[in-house]
């Protein structure tokens, strides 16, 4: 038996075959563990302001599987004032980044600049801390809306001129793609998101 010497690959097909490995690698870590984002409005403002750019964690509610409404299992659920990036309920071809105050079947008022959930002031201090003006179809003074099960009902940090859920309504809990978890640049605002 003759022993054929190993065939050699041309430095093009090695390069070739590295740059199609570390763009699948890059597009499955995207697609199930984190997304980079770009803020571009004041709505979140001064939690996070216009062209900062941020990280998503998807793997923390579960990423979504495309093309379905499947979500793989997540290693913590959603909570109240976690800013969270969804799919844009009037346009799927939009994500808005919101912060998350209340879930399917409680009730919410916004009564004096404050937030009531199931008729009770929201004690947390990143919810509290923020003045929410009475505005839109979801959000008048003297108004309390209940959240449709499966759903979740989100506002912006800058109230005065933030396009959220007291306008356009709910978002469907399988909208959610991940939890804003840090700011990555500019580089002198870098930091993990405190809630």
């Amino acid at each position: 038996m003759v022993n054929q010497p190993p065939v050699k690959k041309s430095a093009a097909r090695e390069w070739v075959e590295s740059i199609v490995i570390a763009l699948l690698l890059a597009l499955f870590i995207r697609e199930f563990f984190v997304q980079a984002f770009k803020i571009p409005s004041g709505s979140m403002v001064p939690t996070l302001l216009v062209g900062d750019r941020l990280m998503v964690n998807k793997l923390r509610y579960g990423p979504k599987v495309r093309f379905t409404d499947k979500r793989l299992p997540g290693f913590s659920k959603s909570r109240r004032g976690d800013i969270i990036v969804f799919i844009f309920p009037e346009d799927p071809k939009r994500d808005f980044i919101k912060r998350l105050i209340a879930f399917g079947g409680e009730t919410v008022e916004i009564k004096d600049g404050d937030i009531f959930v199931n008729g009770k002031l929201v004690e947390d201090p990143v919810i509290n801390k923020i003045y929410y003006y009475n505005r839109g179809d979801y959000g008048q003074e003297g108004q309390v809306i209940k959240v449709p099960e499966g759903h979740i009902y989100v506002l912006g940090d800058n109230s005065a001129s933030s396009h959220d859920s007291r306008f356009w309504g709910f978002v469907p809990e399988k909208n959610i793609i991940g939890r804003a978890e840090f700011i990555y640049w500019p580089v002198k605002r870098l930091r993990f998101i405190n809630e």
